[in-house]
Formats: structure tokens, sequence, C-alpha cells
């Protein structure tokens, strides 16, 4: 993935539309963050980032205010694990 957006690209590809909201509220703090910013990796990608830097910082600091959570709250969202695992699940669902 690119590394350098201007606000345009990153408002156009970035925000979080009427179905991505519903998958996102029920969770909170770096949770909720960083599904939001898989979620958008995803749609951009059609695959999972295998590492959070793959994810442009002007990305995690334009969806952090979407969804207000601090964006470096992103540093403590886990890609591996059974929560991630479960995230990418959801994401694959819908």
């Amino acid at each position: 993935m690119r590394q350098e957006w201007s606000p345009e690209d990153v408002v156009a590809c970035w925000t979080l539309v009427d179905g991505d909201w519903d998958l996102v509220a029920n969770k909170t703090g770096p949770t909720r963050l960083g599904f939001s910013l898989v979620l958008k990796f995803f749609e951009l990608e059609g695959r999972f980032p295998e590492s959070i830097e793959e994810i442009p910082q002007e990305a995690v600091e334009y969806v952090a205010v979407l969804v207000k959570v601090l964006a470096g709250d992103f540093a403590g969202y886990s890609l591996t694990g059974r929560t991630a695992e479960y995230h990418r699940a959801q994401i694959r669902e819908a």
C-alpha cells in the first residue's frame, strides 16, 4: 500500500460509510480504531495488513478523529491472536 496520501484521497478512501459504522458500533478504544483501519485496508487492498506499519499514518490520524480515539492508541491494536481473527471473520462476512 502506498504511504503518501493527499488529504482528498484520505477522505475518499478511508471514510467510514453507513455499513462500516454498524460494524464498529460495539467496539471501543484501540479496538474501534484498529478494526476500522483494517476494514478500510481490506476494502482497498483486498487483503489484510501483515503489520500496522502498512497502514498510512495519514489514514490512522484521519480515522482516529472519525471514531473519536487517539491515533496513538492504534499501537495497542494487535493484528494477531483471537480478537484479530474474529475481526477478520467479521470483515470477510460483511
